[in-house]
């Protein structure tokens, strides 16, 4: 387990046998911003993947589409470097897209200079890969109308700002459902009558990275942390550096370097059917009780809710991994998605405590949040009164102490003596935290 307390970003593991893919982007990059854009490498690699599903541990089907991720960063703090990977890897999106702009530049001049009574031309079947970040909400929706008709590609879209969402999703009251029905593949909720007809519903298959500084990224989310949107969405915090005043470094993109991306794309392509990648879902399982384990000895239910989300996306990226890799899944990839998942809620948590309070209003900025280990606070041997002074002390109530006691007993954190009425802390747990 990573300690997702500390303010210190949980580092990342060595990139080993699998990852080879992630370590040739990174060295596009400098190093300073080599961690923080690991997570938003996978809804651009998943956008290169159509028609292929994957069974997750509750036994539903999943496509690699509806990742979401946001990276958070002070100005100036290289996030513009997340731009020129997003260029690289989507280089044959943007050749589609220019012949799919012709055809409709073409379309567009032979309408104008039909006359009023003459029959306009049918408009073209085009539909964008990595459509403009500035597109309104019809194109939006025109467009994933196009792409189901044409097989159900994803489009993946990269915003620069975050207020671009406003102008896709329709207005900010929409954003919130519209991301949630982009995370969970649903239909857009489109369906209207217009001048032109009845405008579709379509399924709303899209991968979306965003990048922001940390007070627009707060403003932004600061009414949806409760409602399902924050916890689809992955961030990933760069931490503010130091003042050292060197210039960081970006890479040449050159043909040696495409020439061993395009090998990986391929593979992204290529790769269709339904699959169960069954180490992947172990490892999963074993998350999903890490994180019930963490948020038992915090009694948190953010912390515990915000999680469930967190091993999905990382259980996507975990898919990517294992087509990059031929099919493959190692032990250094399960160690990758680990990290995913932990530095999910590390960087939630980094840039939103004050707001996820369990009774803290959602605007308000007074109350910092902080998941604390209780039990790593009370000595190795205890009574009931000591943790309900820690609980009180903590800001949660008394009644919660007995209930959190017989949680720490069954997972064999401690265990208590009927003689004397104290816990002590079992062996298998100190040796956890040794």
């Amino acid at each position: 387990m990573y300690d997702i307390t500390k303010p210190s970003a949980p580092q990342m593991p060595k990139l080993g046998r699998g990852t080879e893919c992630i370590k040739i982007l990174l060295s596009q990059v400098s190093k300073d911003i080599q961690e923080p854009l690991v997570p938003m490498l996978f809804p651009i690699l998943g956008a290169h993947i159509s028609n292929t599903e994957f069974q997750y541990p509750d036994l539903s089907w999943k496509e690699p589409c509806g990742q979401m991720a946001h990276l958070v960063a002070e100005s100036g703090g290289n996030k513009g470097q997340l731009s020129s990977l997003v260029e690289a890897i989507c280089r044959d999106f943007r050749q589609h897209d220019e012949e799919e702009l012709r055809k409709l530049v073409e379309w567009q001049k032979q309408v104008k200079t039909k006359g009023a009574n003459k029959e306009k031309p049918l408009r073209p079947d085009v539909a964008f890969w990595f459509p403009p970040s500035d597109m309104t909400n019809p194109a939006f929706i025109q467009n994933a109308m196009a792409l189901e008709q044409l097989g159900g590609r994803t489009q993946y879209i990269n915003m620069t700002e975050v207020e671009q969402a406003d102008r896709m999703c329709g207005g900010h009251r929409q954003v919130s459902q519209t991301l949630r029905n982009i995370y969970d593949r649903q239909r857009a909720g489109a369906l209207r009558a217009t001048a032109d007809g009845v405008t579709g519903n379509p399924v709303l298959r899209v991968n979306l990275t965003i990048s922001s500084t940390p007070y627009a990224t707060r403003k932004f989310y600061k009414y949806d942390l409760f409602n399902g949107t924050f916890g689809r969405m992955v961030f990933s915090y760069k931490q503010r550096t130091a003042r050292d005043g060197r210039i960081p470094r970006q890479g040449h993109y050159d043909e040696k370097f495409y020439k061993q991306l395009d090998e990986y794309l391929v593979r992204l392509g290529i790769c269709k059917g339904r699959y169960i990648v069954r180490p992947l879902n172990k490892l999963t399982e074993k998350l999903a009780q890490d994180m019930a384990t963490i948020a038992d000895l915090a009694d948190d239910d953010v912390l515990f809710e915000i999680s469930h989300r967190a091993l999905v996306s990382g259980w996507k990226a975990g898919c990517v991994l294992w087509i990059l890799n031929n099919q493959t899944f190692t032990r250094p990839m399960g160690d990758l998605v680990e990290w995913l998942v932990y530095h999910d809620i590390w960087s939630k948590l980094q840039v939103f405590a004050d707001l996820l309070g369990k009774d803290a209003d959602q605007t308000s900025e007074a109350r910092r949040y902080t998941p604390k280990n209780m039990l790593d606070s009370l000595p190795d041997t205890f009574n009931a009164a000591q943790l309900e002074a820690l609980r009180v002390r903590l800001g949660k109530s008394k009644e919660g102490t007995a209930s959190q006691l017989r949680k720490w007993v069954f997972r064999k954190f401690i265990t208590h003596s009927a003689q004397t009425g104290l816990y002590s802390k079992t062996d298998e747990y100190l040796k956890s935290k040794s």
